[in-house]
């Protein structure tokens, strides 16, 4: 079952005492139930464009695109529930309580959506009085600059099975909600245009100011200088047009919807935050929005100690940094997706390419390289089409044959995004490690590669590409470096495997075989498409001295490459005593040479 992680405002919610209303009339409560659905609840929820999930019983699992949305819905049942209990007794109404939180939510294939995100929620729900709403921290912060709230502050409230405090908010329901009016600071702001600034030809991203939720002087600086840093970080991504802090800064103590901040600059994406006091600690969060939508494609929150204060400015920069670019992208590739063929342009076809490069097999490999071919076709110096090629014809040469041609094609491409003077940290990486495993080129592969990492720290890709760089070429040290980094800054990333299996190759090479076998175990799941995977796992294993255990990969190893032979590890730039260490194990399983 594949199964996708996202950001999503999730809304749960449950009939008050439904036990005790069932058991004095069944049939009755079921009926006032399925007729509130069909004439209030299911209408309202399509209104504000929310997804039923699930029901179980009396509860609702409903998913919102905008917490904006969910907070409207949920405040419009609850006021008309307040109407339609008017005149009953106590013991008859029908009374909701609704929690609402913003996180990363796990979607199955079959819509179900599962993970912190909805337990958070559910929670919430739990805790609320009847007839009431209660929001999360994340979800709050959401709809306090856009909507005009009666609002409770709960503080931290340790909810049942989550681990840390949930800061809570609860809204006074029977208020009506209006969008919030704009205040004598907002109108002295960028003036209002009807005209749409027009988006550059590469994705765009204004860093807003981050709120200082505590009204402490201090932490003003403090919240500046970290997005200062945020924008000078997401500068160093290359194919990223990132709007200068002058122009974000005027949105400063304003509240501004996320959809006019993309109309006035003219950006497809848009990152907010807040910084609040939680006793002698900082709590920050952050959210990336699709501008247009008011989509959320990213959220999370981080704490440090306020003494640290200058070292947590850095750490949360790095993650916040090194989380975007994935994110965007993954945001990019779908709108690629979508676009009709005639208008698919040389960045929109490299897009469509990249997820077909995720097995690194060579049938999904080929079509990655027809479309990689097209957009060189229209721009010839494209740097990362020419290096995402490369490794096309590196996947090429070492699953599909070992044809001479696709090793001198690799290098070529390889060659060509160095010879570039490329700043693009992605790309140097990507070639680096073409040329490093196809052309033998050890220092000209560990230069590109240092110098992909000069570029730009915070790239998860030039990570994990250098991971296994490091980790073939007999720098464990480094190797082991680089995949902790690449994997505490984008966790979910369709690369993560490469991570895995450096810390797994690092690990043979210290003689920590069991240790070996957990990562390159960790590696096969990842990616369980990717059939050398399953090599190295075997091999970990039987150096282990757990041969048996090592039988199901060799089968799957050979199920996913008939044609597998340990000549690979001998033709690539791998180095030789690592090679043999290989080699040991899988011979002791009988694979074929």
């Amino acid at each position: 079952m594949s199964e996708a992680r996202k950001i999503a405002a999730i809304l749960v919610s449950d009939v008050v005492g439904y036990s005790r209303l069932a058991g004095a009339d069944e049939d009755r409560i079921l009926a006032r139930l399925r007729a509130l659905r069909s004439d209030l609840i299911d209408p309202t929820i399509a209104v504000y464009h929310g997804r039923v999930v699930k029901r179980t019983g009396d509860g609702s699992l409903v998913e919102f695109r905008s917490v904006v949305d969910a907070v409207r819905c949920a405040i419009e049942v609850q006021n008309s529930m307040i109407e339609r209990n008017a005149g009953l007794p106590a013991e008859r109404r029908i009374e909701f309580r609704v929690g609402i939180h913003l996180g990363d939510v796990v979607e199955e294939s079959d819509g179900d959506l599962m993970g912190d995100g909805v337990n958070i929620a559910a929670r919430l729900q739990g805790i609320c009085d009847p007839g009431g709403i209660c929001l999360s921290e994340q979800a709050y912060w959401q709809v306090k600059a856009r909507l005009d709230l009666a609002i409770n502050d709960r503080g931290d409230v340790q909810l049942k099975n989550i681990n840390e405090p949930v800061h809570v908010y609860s809204l006074l329901v029977g208020i009506p909600t209006q969008a919030k009016p704009a205040t004598p600071a907002d109108s002295a702001g960028p003036e209002k245009s009807s005209t749409r600034l027009a988006l550059p030809d590469k994705p765009s991203i204004a860093v807003l100011p981050f709120q200082n939720m505590s009204g402490d002087p201090e932490q003003e600086y403090f919240a500046d200088g970290m997005v200062e840093d945020i924008i000078t970080g997401l500068s160093r991504i290359k194919w990223l047009f990132v709007i200068a802090r002058n122009s974000s800064f005027v949105y400063k103590g304003k509240a501004v919807d996320v959809r006019q901040v993309g109309r006035e600059l003219g950006v497809r994406y848009v990152l907010e935050g807040g910084v609040r006091n939680a006793g002698n600690r900082l709590r920050i969060t952050a959210q990336l929005v699709e501008a247009e939508t008011g989509a959320h494609l990213w959220a999370d929150r981080y704490d440090g100690a306020r003494e640290d204060v200058f070292d947590l400015q850095d750490q949360i920069t790095e993650k916040v940094v090194g989380i975007v670019e994935p994110s965007l992208q993954r945001s990019e590739i779908e709108r690629a997706r979508q676009k009709r063929p005639e208008n698919l342009d040389a960045y929109d076809l490299y897009l469509r390419a990249v997820p077909h490069m995720a097995t690194v097999m060579p049938a999904d490999a080929k079509v990655a390289a027809g479309l990689l071919e097209d957009a060189l076709g229209l721009d010839p110096n494209y740097a990362a089409a020419h290096a995402r090629l490369a490794w096309c014809h590196e996947i090429f040469f070492t699953r599909g044959g070992f044809d001479e041609a696709d090793k001198v094609a690799g290098i070529g491409h390889a060659r060509s995004v160095i010879a570039s003077g490329t700043d693009d940290a992605a790309a140097l990486a990507i070639a680096a490690f073409a040329i490093f495993m196809l052309g033998k080129d050890q220092e000209a592969a560990l230069n590109a590669a240092e110098r992909a990492l000069s570029l730009n720290s915070s790239c998860a890709t030039a990570l994990y590409f250098g991971s296994v760089l490091y980790a073939f070429a007999g720098l464990p040290a480094k190797a082991t470096s680089n995949a902790e980094r690449a994997l505490r800054l984008s966790p979910f990333d369709p690369m993560a495997y490469a991570a895995h299996l450096a810390l797994g190759t690092a690990a043979i090479q210290q003689e920590r075989y069991d240790e070996a076998v957990a990562h390159c175990a960790r590696a096969a799941q990842a990616n369980p498409r990717f059939s050398t995977l399953y090599f190295f796992q075997a091999a970990a294993l039987a150096l282990a001295g757990r041969q048996e255990e090592a039988r199901p990969a060799v089968q799957r190893l050979l199920e996913l490459e008939p044609g597998f032979r340990l000549r690979v590890f001998f033709e690539l730039g791998m180095v030789r005593a690592i090679a043999d260490r290989f080699a040991d194990g899988a011979r002791m399983l009988g694979l074929p040479e």
